[in-house]
């Protein structure tokens, strides 16, 4: 594994240890060319995915955009890191067992979607006013108001 700070392909693994429920390997470098210590994490990868953009553009599939983008909707709200990290893993293994290796963005968006609705309703909000493209307050009031069947029945 490359040092992140000098660019040493020689780096050693101080400590290992499992992370996000078992699904992930931690591990924790050392450089012994800079010092440097820094974090990796090893994941099981069934199939490369390509996410097929609704323009038709595809791009390889980023969990760190993924992981940034639920983060972004989630921050602030009474949820666990590492309840985050399971979800996260969760949507990532759903989108490998499609069976596909081309996944379209609205299929990631709706995975995301039904997922952030079972855990944190503003957090479902949030990423939901972003991927629907809400332009005024009245997309917001649209939303929210077909939610409120659903929240009153809970």
């Amino acid at each position: 594994m490359r040092c992140p700070f000098c660019g040493n392909v020689d780096t050693q693994v101080k400590d290992s240890r499992p992370a996000e429920d078992n699904v992930a390997i931690r591990r924790r470098r050392f450089c012994p060319a800079c010092g440097g210590r820094f974090t990796t994490y090893e994941r099981v990868q069934l199939r490369d995915l390509v996410v097929v953009k609704t323009s038709g553009r595809r791009e390889d599939f980023d969990r760190m955009k993924l992981e940034r983008s639920i983060r972004i909707a989630m921050q602030k709200r009474p949820i666990e890191p590492e309840r985050i990290d399971q979800m996260i893993s969760g949507i990532v293994r759903r989108l490998e067992s499609l069976g596909e290796s081309d996944v379209p963005s609205k299929v990631i968006g709706e995975i995301v979607m039904e997922t952030l609705s079972r855990i944190d309703t503003v957090a479902y909000v949030r990423f939901a006013s972003v991927y629907k493209n809400f332009q005024a307050a009245d997309d917001f009031d649209k939303f929210v108001s077909e939610l409120r069947p659903a929240v009153a029945e809970e």
